[in-house]
């Protein structure tokens, strides 16, 4: 583990653990390296570790918040156990799983109103041989992430070709869009987009800052209303007909963002000292929360559970 900061401002005794991901080169991004230094110029006793090295055996929470900053099913298996124990979680974990599994988070999302491409749940892809014969479809890892496993079939050929499922996946309609990924990352109630060419490793890139319309804007809160989430992005894909969410992810890396480190040290600051709170994930309460944002549509999706 390590160890940064201290002083003797106003937070000072206050404690934040970051569970970071392993990244290569294995040094912090500027990011967090920008927030842990913010935060501890504030007075706030900064540490940080990786699940995957480390050795935990009775897990106890013994830090005021513990920030969420990896997607590995250790770190997140971690993260209950701390929130078992009674620990202030940024994301919060419950929100963080339902978030990281797919194919919850495309019920949450569609059922919220969130304008969100047709979708399929499956352990037998022949059984979409119909549906892609009217449609390009795109098959996802369940937990996946950065586009890992992504697959996309455009007619039953390309469908029969595939492997058997080794694992749960998430099947969506696959919508056509720019040749640009717009990525959308929100701090509290503050949303940013970045723009940058698609390529299987433009994760890494950092893009360009872009202007994020009304429409985006409000799905993006919504998103965040719906899940629990203070920090978080959208990978959004813009049609003629509209945009549309195909992924949503916590913690995200916040690149091409300019000046943002403060204000997510700001946000953390927030919900170490308790004056912000994220409630639980849950569905709008009145049936029709979602009508403004849902009513470009999409083709219907039939669903089929038992036999």
């Amino acid at each position: 583990m390590k160890r940064v900061g201290g002083g003797t401002r106003p937070n000072v005794g206050t404690s934040i653990y970051f569970l970071l991901v392993r990244r290569v080169p294995p040094v912090l991004s500027t990011v967090l390296k920008e927030v842990f230094a913010e935060l501890a110029g504030r007075g706030f006793r900064i540490e940080s570790g990786i699940a995957e090295e480390m050795v935990t055996d009775d897990l106890v929470a013994t830090h005021d918040l513990y920030v969420l900053k990896s997607h590995t099913e250790l770190s997140l298996s971690l993260a209950g156990v701390l929130h078992l124990r009674g620990a202030r979680l940024l994301n919060p974990y419950p929100n963080c799983a339902l978030t990281q599994n797919k194919i919850v988070a495309a019920h949450l999302l569609r059922a919220a109103g969130v304008p969100t491409p047709a979708f399929w749940v499956t352990g037998d892809l022949m059984l979409l041989r119909d549906v892609v014969e009217d449609r390009p479809l795109i098959i996802k890892p369940y937990l996946g992430h950065r586009g890992a496993g992504l697959q996309i079939v455009r007619n039953p050929t390309q469908l029969a070709e595939l492997p058997p499922l080794t694992g749960p996946v998430l099947v969506q309609e696959y919508v056509e869009g720019s040749r640009e990924d717009l990525k959308i990352y929100v701090v509290g109630e503050q949303v940013f987009g970045v723009r940058k060419p698609f390529s299987s490793d433009s994760f890494t890139q950092p893009g360009r800052p872009c202007f994020v319309t009304p429409e985006v804007r409000e799905i993006a809160l919504r998103c965040g209303q719906v899940f629990g989430l203070g920090l978080y992005g959208l990978d959004l894909v813009e049609s003629p007909s509209g945009p549309w969410v195909v992924d949503l992810n916590t913690f995200p890396g916040y690149k091409g963002v300019p000046n943002i480190a403060p204000l997510i040290a700001d946000f953390v600051a927030s919900v170490a000292t308790g004056r912000v709170n994220l409630p639980e994930a849950a569905l709008p309460v009145t049936p029709d929360a979602g009508e403004s944002l849902s009513s470009r549509g999409t083709r219907p999706m039939k669903t089929t559970v038992g036999s």
